[in-house]
Parts: C-alpha cells; sequence; structure tokens
C-alpha cells in the first residue's frame, strides 16, 4: 500500500482525451500552428530589415533625412536635364534645398509648391537687396562691346542689368548657403 501512494506522487496527469488520437490531433495542431507564428514573425521581421538595406538614409541635414531613392529619383530627373551632373552635385543641391526651405518655413513664408517657396524666399531673402548702379552697366557695356554686336547701350540696358543681377544673386546666393550650412548639422554616411 506505502508504494501505490508512492506512485500516484510521481504520476503525471495527462488532459483527458476520449482516445489517443485526438491527443495526437491536439498536439500536432498546436505545434504547426507555433511553427506558422514563428514563421511569419521572421517572415516579417527580414522584410522590415530588407526594407532598410533598400532605402538607406544617405545624408542628414538637421532633422531631415535624405533617402538613397530620393536621391536616385532626383538624380535620374536632374540627368534628363543636364546629362553631365553626378550623383554628389545633386546631393549638395538637395541639401542646398532642404536648408533653404527651413530657413522660408522659420520665415513662415507660403507658396503653392515647394519651388514657388524656394522663389519667394530667395526674391525676399536676397535679391530685394541687390542694386546694380547705372555707372557698373556701362562699365559692363564697355568691356563687351564685341558681344552686343554694335547695338547701342539702352537697347540692351535691361539684358546688361538682368545679367549682373542675376550674377550678383548667384554670389549672394552661394554666401548664404555657406553660411547656412556652417550653421547646420549636415552628415552625409
Amino acid at each position: 500500500m506505502h508504494s501505490k501512494t508512492k506512485s500516484s506522487r510521481f504520476e503525471v496527469q495527462s488532459p483527458k482525451f476520449k482516445s489517443p488520437y485526438v491527443f495526437r490531433i491536439f498536439c500536432f495542431i498546436f505545434c504547426l500552428s507555433s511553427l506558422i507564428c514563428n514563421f511569419l514573425l521572421i517572415t516579417s521581421y527580414l522584410s522590415v530589415v530588407n526594407a532598410e538595406v533598400r532605402d538607406r538614409v544617405v545624408a542628414f541635414v538637421d532633422n531631415t533625412a535624405i533617402t538613397l531613392s530620393d536621391l536616385e529619383d532626383t538624380y535620374n530627373d536632374t540627368l534628363r536635364v543636364s546629362p553631365d551632373t553626378t550623383k554628389e552635385e545633386v546631393l549638395i543641391t538637395m541639401i542646398n534645398r532642404i536648408l533653404l526651405l527651413g530657413e522660408a518655413n522659420k520665415l513662415k513664408l507660403e507658396a503653392p509648391s515647394k519651388d514657388d517657396l524656394l522663389r519667394e524666399y530667395i526674391e525676399l531673402r536676397i535679391k530685394t537687396f541687390i542694386r546694380i548702379k547705372e555707372e557698373e552697366l556701362i562699365d559692363f557695356y564697355r568691356n563687351h562691346l564685341g558681344e552686343f554686336q554694335g547695338k547701342e547701350f539702352d537697347d540692351v540696358r535691361d539684358e546688361i542689368e538682368n545679367y549682373l543681377t542675376e550674377k550678383e544673386l548667384n554670389q549672394r546666393l552661394k554666401s548664404h548657403i555657406k553660411e547656412l550650412r556652417e550653421n547646420s548639422c549636415i552628415k552625409i554616411q
């Protein structure tokens, strides 16, 4: 009698199924569902990892990321217009654009598109301060008489003023962008 009590303490109790086949089916379904869950977890993890690898960040401008796919799209669009452009030039342009748009947003400028917003910012922040003196126009005309094919100064005055304004705008814009870059956190991967 003593041995019966001892063995009953260590007996493993199994769920009470009416047949051993039901228990086997239950175990099979449990194992199968566990395998399916693990498979789904692994495949979803791998798809996230693959997505990160396919579209990695190539540069940070303050809190803005430039992804490889953004760079590739912009580069391909630029190649249609300017086939000699390099990816590095496109990336620099993208960085400069983000910096200028950030400044335009700080001024709370609004425009229907980002290009319009950039134009408005450049007009307001840089171009309005450019003044070309009459002497500069006349000096340019005299130094480039051959390019005007005998046209009088009054006939080409506006053309010269536009050219000199654009030249000055480009110089000031480069200087402004250089200043923005110095005051920003830019990391190129």
